[in-house]
């Protein structure tokens, strides 16, 4: 068990009775629902508590509608005591000893107390029922989630200290980190995880634990990995959690690429560092998030692209005659790498087609210049960027980290003049659907052929002159057509 603070600091039992406000009025918003649940399972002869991040969530003032319970009732008894009381039940992990309810708008989660065992193999558990609530917590990821209140008597359970921890916003496990992460190594992740959504410090045993046995995650399946990834991304800060990763060797497993970015510098050859640029990117990407085109809700493929936009950089990278050094073509490398690791890390196909095209696009800005693009240019930069046009703003904006005020302030005033000229075309011209002047079923009229390649060629080049010239007046379209068609030797209907 953990050793609790013995001289709290006065700012920790702030929090501390702070946090104990938040739950006594966050268990008054819920407790219709989890009163009356409990009076149930009580006149059943079965206790009742609200546990782990529900508990947690509680003390911090932001309980979800989603609430876990857990129980000394086994699986059949729970479905008995929920069963005609919720407004629906369902039993998908009733073999790992969990129902499912709704009820009032809250979902509901019981569990029975849990004693599992784990083969170390996997990180399945042996599932086995316990008889006590402190046999549960004990098996719990991270003390701050190994809190319970018993509903009927509103007793606060708390053996390992969870409530100082919260307070002191450390992140420990209830048991030795060698033991619990040794169980499901995928809770090394997860400490990367609450670092960023609660921006928590890791105690140090735990951090030293994730360096000795971070080769386990390998053992845990892609999909969870990614599931996990993700919910660090969309935390409050996933700068630290990035940063636990890569200090304990867990990116090297998840995201390689990441402190792959850790160039070597010499005294011969100054040049910034990509891996530290990268999680600026993140971070200023995160302000625009709120700040330039607001989104309602955090942006994981801009976020995912703003991390990984410069991965192409390591295999690119030359030294120049003379000190300097170049990343050609760093954007169609660093693509193709950040397409092989979404795909590799289970991310679905839309994810992974927007944050790579991202990445591809996220220097075209730079051959703008001081506004040189013609209307043209600035056409098939919208097009090309298509409904990521927004994105791509935000992490071109983003990428600017330099600390020279003077060209940071040109670098974004001259992307205002980009993006008040994409405005002023879009208005003329309706950038969103630039498409050809003439449909396909005008084009098969036009030249008298079937459907088929030629139709699509005609098509496209059509596009590209839309493209280059914008909108055409109808008789100039099908001229150009005319003219197309007879390069190509095809001889157009009358």
């Amino acid at each position: 068990m953990n050793q609790t603070a013995v001289n709290p600091t006065e700012a920790q039992l702030r929090a501390k009775k702070e946090a104990q406000r938040n739950a006594v009025a966050e268990l008054l918003r819920v407790s219709p629902v989890a009163d009356d649940l409990a009076k149930r399972f009580a006149e059943a002869g079965h206790t009742l508590y609200l546990v782990g991040g529900s508990v947690r969530d509680a003390l911090l003032g932001r309980l979800s509608s989603d609430l876990d319970f857990t129980t000394d009732a086994r699986p059949e008894r729970i479905q008995k005591l929920v069963s005609g009381w919720a407004e629906a039940v369902w039993d998908t992990g009733i073999e790992f000893g969990t129902v499912g309810a709704a009820k009032g708008g809250v979902q509901l989660e019981i569990t029975t107390f849990r004693a599992d065992v784990y083969d170390r193999v996997s990180r399945n558990p042996e599932v086995s029922f316990g008889d006590t609530i402190e046999g549960d917590l004990v098996r719990r990821d991270f003390t701050v989630n190994a809190m319970a209140i018993e509903l009927s008597t509103k007793t606060f359970v708390d053996p390992h200290g969870g409530m100082e921890a919260l307070a002191a916003k450390t992140l420990d496990t209830p048991a030795t980190p060698e033991e619990s992460f040794a169980d499901d190594p995928l809770r090394m992740l997860r400490a990367a995880r609450f670092t960023a959504q609660l921006d928590f410090t890791p105690a140090e045993r735990v951090v030293t634990a994730m360096k000795d046995i971070a080769g386990e995650l390998e053992r845990i399946t892609a999909e969870r990995v990614q599931a996990e990834l993700s919910k660090l991304m969309l935390g409050a800060v996933p700068r630290r959690g990035l940063e636990l990763m890569v200090d304990t060797g867990l990116a090297d497993i998840v995201l390689p690429e990441v402190p792959g970015m850790r160039l070597a510098m010499d005294e011969h050859h100054q040049h910034k560092d990509v891996y530290q640029h990268s999680l600026t990117v993140l971070d200023q990407a995160i302000d625009l998030e709120t700040t330039h085109e607001p989104t309602s809700e955090p942006d994981l493929v801009l976020r995912l692209a703003a991390l990984l936009h410069d991965i192409g950089k390591p295999a690119t990278r030359k030294f120049e005659p003379g000190g300097g050094v170049s990343f050609h073509h760093h954007e169609v490398v660093g693509a193709k790498m950040a397409r092989k690791r979404l795909r590799a890390l289970r991310y679905s196909k839309e994810v992974v087609q927007d944050v790579s095209q991202l990445v591809y696009l996220h220097l075209r800005f730079h051959g703008y210049g001081k506004g040189e693009w013609t209307d043209s240019a600035v056409r098939r930069y919208v097009n090309d960027a298509g409904p990521l046009l927004t994105r791509l703003h935000k992490l071109v904006r983003a990428d600017c980290t330099t600390r020279n005020r003077r060209k940071a302030t040109a670098l974004q005033r001259t992307y205002d003049d980009l993006e008040a000229r994409i405005a002023r075309i879009a208005e003329e011209e309706d950038l969103k659907r630039v498409r050809p002047d003439l449909d396909g079923n005008e084009i098969i009229r036009i030249l008298g052929v079937e459907p088929g390649p030629i139709v699509g060629k005609a098509w496209k080049h059509l596009k590209e002159l839309r493209l280059d010239r914008g909108p055409l007046e109808h008789d100039e379209a099908v001229a150009e057509l005319r003219r197309w068609a007879a390069e190509q030797g095809i001889d157009p209907a009358e």
